[in-house]
């Protein structure tokens, strides 16, 4: 108790508590007594002595208390709730994508019964049901009606390639643009950002074709300044020269030049290279399934996104240049992995 009257961090309300019990116990001083030397009144001093004798230390302590009563019932904040989740064109703002805060709180006062709900109220509520409506992201939804079948077989190919084989996800990273800064770029500094000037000046563009060999992680790569047949012919003919004995099975997505033309353009370049490349598509809408995109997504970051380009040769150099270093130096498999739903991998499905 003497550690609680005069402690420097104990609760005053505790302390001015503790110091009533200890003079009381310690001082043999009367309730008056006590009452006069701390300012307060007989009941008070009283009060705290009865529930020290019933509950000891723990009498000292304030009960639950349980606050005032609710001003908005489980209903209303159900229909705020509600609206959250649906979209603002439907209580009247056409020109709201999505909810603010204030709209909110205005389509609530129109659309919902009982008193009035304030901002922090409806704030308070979406809040509690982790709901944030404010907020959009991105999202590609596949209507690929063979989406499971497609994505089974593409994952079959990663978890268990074939012997002799080797798969290779490949797609194109058209438009890269040689952006040259105004302003050289500025490195970070302790308590700063690196910073680069938003103006620039444009020198054209290169498209990058690559094939990320899953196994390996070694890409093979080629950049143009176009993205036609004749390009995507010949890096089939360079994918053909650095996998000269092997099956080539290509991973790729449904754009129209990767299908075969009514000429028979895949078959006809299958032909000379006995048969050795075969095609397996992604699903629709689903090039994420392609780990290639994961390395479009590593030279973006760590080539593209913050240089200054000078020209097209500059650019393409920069682009040849960083996937060399990747092949010799830091190439490896991607640890790729889907949770949309229980793979079939067992080896019967598998087969």
């Amino acid at each position: 108790m003497h550690h609680w009257k005069n402690g420097q961090r104990t609760e005053y309300r505790l302390k001015w508590r503790a110091a009533i019990i200890w003079e009381l116990a310690h001082e043999n001083k009367t309730p008056a007594q006590v009452a006069k030397d701390l300012h307060t009144t007989v009941k008070t001093v009283k009060k705290w002595s009865n529930c020290f004798e019933d509950q000891r230390i723990a009498g000292l302590y304030d009960l639950p208390r349980s606050g005032a009563p609710a001003k908005f019932n489980v209903q209303q904040r159900c229909e705020v709730i509600a609206i959250a989740c649906d979209r603002p064109i439907n209580y009247g703002f056409h020109t709201h994508p999505y909810w603010t805060l204030h709209i909110l709180t205005e389509a609530a006062a129109h659309h919902t019964q009982g008193p009035k709900m304030s901002r922090s109220s409806i704030q308070r509520t979406i809040k509690h049901n982790d709901l944030h409506p404010q907020n959009d992201e991105m999202w590609l939804y596949s209507k690929d009606p063979n989406f499971r079948e497609k994505v089974n077989d593409i994952v079959s190919l990663y978890l268990h390639p074939p012997k002799n084989a080797v798969v290779i996800c490949m797609d194109e990273k058209t438009g890269m643009q040689a952006l040259e800064r105004k302003v050289d770029p500025q490195p970070a500094l302790p308590g700063r950002r690196g910073r680069f000037e938003h103006e620039y000046i444009r020198h054209g563009t290169q498209s990058l074709i690559a094939g990320f060999e899953i196994t390996t992680g070694d890409v093979v790569a080629q950049v143009r300044s176009t993205r036609k047949a004749d390009d995507l012919l010949a890096f089939m003919e360079k994918l053909a020269k650095v996998y000269p004995d092997q099956q080539i099975i290509i991973v790729w997505d449904n754009l129209i030049i990767h299908k075969d033309s009514p000429s028979g353009r895949w078959r006809k370049f299958n032909e000379p290279h006995n048969n050795r490349f075969s095609f397996h598509y992604t699903p629709i809408h689903a090039s994420w399934v392609n780990q290639v995109e994961l390395f479009f997504s590593i030279l973006h970051k760590r080539c593209l996104k913050w240089s200054s380009f000078r020209s097209e040769k500059e650019l393409k150099e920069a682009v040849m240049a960083f996937i060399q270093h990747w092949n010799e130096e830091e190439g490896h498999p991607f640890n790729w992995t889907f949770g949309g739903y229980s793979m079939q991998n067992e080896p019967k499905e598998a087969a």
